[in-house]
């Protein structure tokens, strides 16, 4: 069993109104040190294989046909034996 961390986030460029919105909050909140905030996802699957190569192969695939869009997201992700 492995246990992978999977982190999708949106690419350099895009805009993130999300993460300007959430940055204007905590800057008016009295966090004027913060100067750049994203938003992103983190997911956490647990997944059966025998090997690491299996799950990264998986979890490539998963990350290109449902959970990031390319077009816009970039993903990466940790894997762990449990």
């Amino acid at each position: 069993m492995w246990s992978v961390n999977i982190f999708i986030n949106l690419k350099k460029g895009v805009l993130d109104a999300q993460g300007a919105a959430t940055q204007n909050a905590l800057e008016s909140l009295g966090f004027g040190e913060v100067k750049e905030v994203r938003i992103g996802k983190c997911l956490n699957i647990k997944i059966e294989a025998k090997t690491q190569k299996i799950v990264r192969q998986r979890v490539e695939d998963m990350c290109k046909k449902l959970l990031a869009n390319p077009v816009i997201e970039d993903f990466s992700y940790k894997i762990e034996v449990l």
